[in-house]
């Protein structure tokens, strides 16, 4: 692999009717606990995105998973003094095209009747979590033939799903990390033989949600008393929990992009993260996105020649292996022996101003503006229906 991918530097954005640019509709909000994480990445590409190459239509969508038009102020959506942004319902609701032969987006409003927007060409689903990351909102895209930005259903509901993916790499030949799964139901029916279970990782151990994400609901277990309060928590994000021995090495992303025509996904030079305030047992929620000063985000990460490319290697053959498309970012640990070990894949990565992803690029030669114009080249140029 080289060791500074460039973007494709193609130039061919289809444009569906002749005489307009193509018209964005860039998505976020949605249901999940991820809501204002998701927000917070649409002012960032909302920022980014060339008004003279596309038009761009801002769609939020509530808690309550009501879409509406939304402001296209990328200032709104900041995360600023710990106030996190949120989508918040109006009368103007939005309906997206119901047929494959349909490009129109519709506002309805009370009293009035449907107003057309126009058509959308592409759509930038910046939504995290479930019910948007998690194949449910891209399935629903293709039903339509509406062309989007990132993976398609399967790579996106195994992207979200830790157990499903740990499986997936592993049938690959990809190295991952000791794991069990606590189904719905498990811990009420026989505590201790799932206790037992756990025990086998040794301590200590990582309880997660098995599908969120943005180091939601996920504690560090050091004591196996405390087993229970930590699947608890995770059971708040998700009723199906996952349990991942300690891996002892430093924690390492790596971005992937597609490749166009063909070619093979390109991978970024990886990033490291470390964690310096000791008010942080690790990665969580509050080191990412409210105390930028107790992280420390190195990019490109020091590592040695070799273990760079290990690292890229791994993260293109975990992209391909889940069946991605358009981006992710691979998260890794990299052993005091060198060894590198899959933790996870995020099928749609942040872009907030603390993100790895759009840092990494950054750091591999590819500015914040060309990444997103890229992104949206790659969608635009994705053929509809099966592939």
């Amino acid at each position: 692999m080289e060791a500074t991918p460039e973007p494709s530097g193609h130039d061919d954005t289809p444009a569906p009717t002749p005489g307009r640019r193509p018209r964005v509709m860039v998505l976020f909000g949605g249901r999940s606990g991820e809501h204002a994480i998701s927000c917070a990445t649409a002012g960032g590409v909302l920022r980014a995105i060339d008004r003279d190459r596309y038009d761009v239509l801002a769609v939020g969508i509530t808690p309550a998973g009501r879409w509406v038009l939304a402001d296209d102020d990328p200032d709104r959506w900041a995360i600023t003094d710990g106030r996190l942004p949120q989508v918040e319902d109006t009368a103007a609701h939005v309906l997206l095209p119901q047929a494959v032969d349909d490009r129109d987006v519709q506002v309805l409003e009370p009293g009035r009747l449907p107003r057309v927007l126009g058509e959308v060409d592409v759509v930038f689903p910046l939504l995290h979590g479930p019910f948007g990351e998690d194949g449910t909102l891209q399935g629903m895209l293709e039903l339509a033939d509406v062309r989007y930005v990132g993976a398609g259903v399967l790579a996106s509901a195994v992207g979200m799903d830790k157990h499903m993916m740990k499986l997936v790499l592993e049938g690959h030949g990809l190295p991952v990390g000791p794991f069990r799964v606590v189904l719905p139901g498990e811990l009420e029916r026989d505590a201790d033989a799932v206790t037992a279970r756990i025990a086998e990782l040794g301590l200590p151990l990582f309880v997660k949600p098995a599908r969120a994400g943005s180091s939601l609901g996920i504690s560090r277990v050091t004591d196996l008393a405390d087993l229970p309060a930590a699947i608890a928590a995770a059971r708040e994000h998700d009723p199906k929990v996952i349990v991942e021995a300690a891996i002892v090495g430093r924690e390492i992303e790596c971005g992937v992009l597609g490749g166009h025509d063909g070619d093979r996904p390109r991978a970024s030079l990886p990033g490291e993260i470390v964690v310096t305030d000791h008010r942080h047992a690790f990665y969580d929620f509050e080191a990412k996105y409210l105390d930028e000063a107790g992280v420390t985000l190195a990019c490109p990460a020091d590592l040695p020649a070799p273990i760079v490319e290990a690292v890229r290697d791994v993260a293109v053959r975990t992209f391909e292996a889940v069946g991605c498309e358009g981006l992710a970012r691979v998260d890794v640990f990299v052993t005091p022996e060198g060894d590198v070990v899959v933790n996870e894949i995020n099928t749609m990565p942040g872009f907030t101003s603390h993100s790895m992803f759009p840092r990494m690029w950054e750091a591999s030669g590819v500015a914040y503006a060309e990444l997103v114009d890229e992104l949206l080249r790659l969608a635009l140029a994705r053929p509809t229906g099966l592939r």
